[in-house]
């Protein structure tokens, strides 16, 4: 299988090892990411407080390109570059003269011929081929994962989702599937507060402190995210609002590649976990999933 990739600006910046690991998971499953020629960015969620126009034609852009590059599918494993991205798309399928504007300046015209994917879309695929459970030789066991979705997909421009929009459960559906616990908890599609922890930081640290104490509560060992955004927010704040709302536990804040990668057998280091704020090898340590290798 070969996908368009669009890896985004967070993770050719702040969420590197995201991208990393991405594309070594994907490769271990035998799908080849192509990532797309001279992509941009897609203007994420500050684009539209600006132009609505320009919301529209950043986003289109990169449609563009995938399209006219031969591709059917691309995979958009950064949940705010997926919900612009098909934002623009469903915007242009229902203005036919917005999209006529549009690839006016366009060199790569869109066309609304591609299938966006996130990246739970294309694991979930992967992993309901029978052979694919052979390829899991560290199964999780002794995780407990509080599976966090996030707000950016929730309610995806009234486009078909396999999933409950509610109570989604493809992540955990795949924690189980590399044999993992999971558990059902109350803020898995909350907001995390995405970048209002810069400009309105009280607010977005209590809405990340609320997340934190439901899944403690319900004895989560960590969160496990696909979001760039939730997961550096969660990471990189918890120390600050940990201290801030009297919380004294600290969580590992995995992405679904990270423990995807262990369970498929590729190196701690080769995944690049060590650039986390807080801790996230101790409890795989402490769990013994490497040392566990599955024989039948």
């Amino acid at each position: 299988m070969e996908l368009a990739y669009y890896p985004g600006c967070s993770l050719h910046q702040s969420s590197q090892f995201y991208d990393h690991q991405t594309r070594l998971v994907f490769s271990t499953l035998g799908i080849k990411l192509t990532e797309i020629s001279d992509w941009s960015c897609c203007g994420a969620t500050s684009a539209g407080k600006f132009d609505d126009f320009l919301a529209v034609a950043l986003p289109a852009r990169n449609l563009g390109i995938a399209e006219t590059s031969g591709f059917d599918e691309m995979v958009v494993p950064c949940s705010g570059c997926y919900s612009s991205l098909l934002m623009s798309q469903v915007r242009l399928k229902q203005d036919p003269a917005l999209l006529s504007e549009i690839n006016r300046d366009l060199t790569r015209k869109v066309d609304n011929s591609l299938k966006l994917l996130t990246i739970l879309d294309v694991l979930l695929k992967a992993t309901a081929d029978p052979g694919v459970k052979e390829k899991v030789v560290h199964p999780l066991h002794g995780i407990k994962a509080a599976c966090y979705y996030g707000c950016m997909t929730r309610f995806a421009y009234d486009v078909p989702v396999p999933d409950d929009v509610e109570n989604p459960r493809g992540m955990e559906t795949l924690v189980e599937f590399f044999g993992g616990d999971t558990m059902d908890w109350s803020y898995k599609t909350a907001c995390c507060g995405a970048s209002a922890a810069i400009n309105d930081p009280d607010t977005a640290l209590a809405l990340m402190a609320k997340i934190m104490r439901d899944a403690l509560a319900r004895k989560a060992n960590c969160i496990v995210t696909t979001c760039p955004m939730c997961q550096l927010n969660l990471d990189a704040y918890q120390e600050r609002f940990c201290n801030a709302h009297g919380i004294y536990e600290r969580l590992p804040v995995y992405f679904i590649t990270e423990l995807a990668g262990l369970a498929l057998g590729l190196p701690m280091d080769s995944l690049n976990m060590k650039q986390h704020f807080i801790d996230v090898t101790g409890l795989i340590n402490d769990t013994g999933i490497l040392e566990e290798t599955r024989t039948s």
